[in-house]
């Protein structure tokens, strides 16, 4: 599989709207986010987005034929026992905004939290790309954990995240002090 870049992207769901003639609305979410954050080099091979206008399956189909991965869902909060915290999407950020396109990033707070919900060692990376590329304070970091916590059900999965979010705090109290 071929590495996806921002702009291959934008061009293919440009084509999606003009083709179906429908609107199309995404957060997008993972290597293709991070690639609009600033790492350039971030290599993906997939899309990984919560579809807010559009049809979920139509756009899956669509990148089928396209030959491109996707993760895609109405609601990125249901891929964790962790819920997003309440009202990312009122704070995502919009990057792109055609006729009929709209393509938003998760607010970087936001967008931390939802690596630390995974909490691969990929993820910690690109949380901790984010949160030293736009100086988020760790105080606000663990408000989000908090909100996301309160919008969680009740599983023992919240343990590890607390764990996740406290260290990951932690860590980047240290590399401030550096």
């Amino acid at each position: 599989m071929e590495n996806l870049d921002i702009e291959t992207i934008k061009e293919i769901l440009r084509e999606f709207v003009r083709d179906t003639g429908k609107k199309l609305e995404l957060i997008l979410i993972g290597g293709l986010a991070l690639q609009i954050y600033g790492l350039k080099d971030r290599a993906t091979v997939d899309i990984d987005a919560e579809v807010e206008k559009g049809d979920v399956f139509e756009l899956y189909n669509f990148l089928k034929k396209k030959r491109i991965p996707a993760d895609l869902s109405e609601n990125i909060s249901g891929w964790s026992v962790v819920a997003m915290p309440e009202g990312y999407r009122e704070r995502a950020k919009i990057v792109i905004q055609d006729k009929n396109l709209i393509l938003k990033i998760l607010d970087p707070y936001d967008f931390v939290i939802a690596k630390l919900r995974r909490g691969t060692q990929e993820d910690l990376e690109d949380a901790l790309f984010v949160a030293k590329k736009f100086n988020l304070n760790p105080e606000k970091i663990l408000e989000h954990g908090k909100l996301a916590i309160r919008s969680s059900i009740k599983d023992t999965a919240l343990f590890n995240f607390k764990n996740r979010l406290k260290l990951f705090v932690e860590e980047l109290k240290e590399e401030e002090k550096n």
